[in-house]
């Protein structure tokens, strides 16, 4: 059948396949578990990104953010107000309060995981404890739309109503990134076809069992509005408020959703 064997279907595989693509993930939920307990006061953020890239290369793995497209960096390490796309840097050092969005991919046999998460270090003001579990739950959201026979926009859209909900449960504004989503993942990691993390439902390719999809959403405390420094990687909110992210790479099974960068 093949990735685009039919027209408007999100890529997918065989089981066989998500079983590899589960076993790049691990290693990349590995990698993120280690750079958190390494996160602390006075630890800079290349640090962060050594720690991943030895665990990533101690499971046989390569690290796909690793040159891609020139990015130095086996990480994204995104603090306060940075958004995404931050490039590790031992004059970026983490202090008690931070708020440290990590994304991490790890390409194993061929076959690409994806993920990302988003901690304090020491204690975290309760307005961004908030953000970030808001940017979970919306995730969470997202997951649980992916299922066989869904539209790609329904993913979308249970993205966004995960995130209205979250405003409602803490009374709070968060800020839906523009611009910004997930991504069909499998041999490469960012594919055909781009998942916005808000919209209208029922648009789209359709889900069938074994599609996969990185889902992640973005939330901020204040604007949707983002521009990137001049590094042309670092994304940050305009208003310089803070950001959360989270990710991980799901496929739809017979069964419902399957995280495939699971966590130890």
């Amino acid at each position: 059948m093949g990735l685009f064997g039919r027209r408007g279907v999100v890529p997918f595989r065989s089981a066989g396949e998500l079983d590899a693509m589960a076993a790049a993930g691990e290693v990349v939920g590995r990698a993120l578990v280690a750079v958190r307990e390494a996160s602390a006061p006075g630890v800079s953020t290349l640090e962060l990104d050594e720690v991943a890239e030895s665990v990533i290369r101690g499971a046989g793995a390569v690290p796909s953010f690793k040159g891609y497209h020139g990015f130095p960096g086996s990480i994204c390490s995104s603090v306060n107000d940075v958004v995404v796309h931050g490039i590790p840097s031992k004059d970026v050092v983490l202090a008690d309060g931070d708020l440290v969005s990590i994304d991490c991919g790890a390409i194993l046999d061929g076959w690409h995981g994806d993920s990302a998460w988003t901690y304090g270090v020491g204690t975290l003001s309760r307005a961004d404890e908030e953000l970030s579990e808001a940017t979970r739950l919306s995730l969470e959201a997202g997951i649980a739309a992916m299922v066989e026979g869904a539209r790609l926009t329904d993913v979308s859209h249970a993205i966004e109503l995960g995130t209205l909900a979250a405003r409602e449960k803490f009374n709070r504004h968060f800020g839906i990134v523009a611009g910004y989503g997930g991504h069909a993942i499998g041999r490469e990691m960012h594919m055909e076809p781009f998942l916005a993390n808000e919209g209208e439902p029922g648009r789209g390719p359709r889900l069938v069992v074994g599609s996969t999809l990185a889902v992640e959403p973005m939330l901020t405390l204040g604007t949707e509005e983002t521009s990137v420094l001049d590094d042309d990687w670092t994304v940050v909110t305009d208003d310089g408020s803070r950001a959360a992210h989270w990710e991980h790479t799901i496929a739809v099974t017979a069964d419902g959703p399957r995280i495939l960068t699971t966590r130890p």
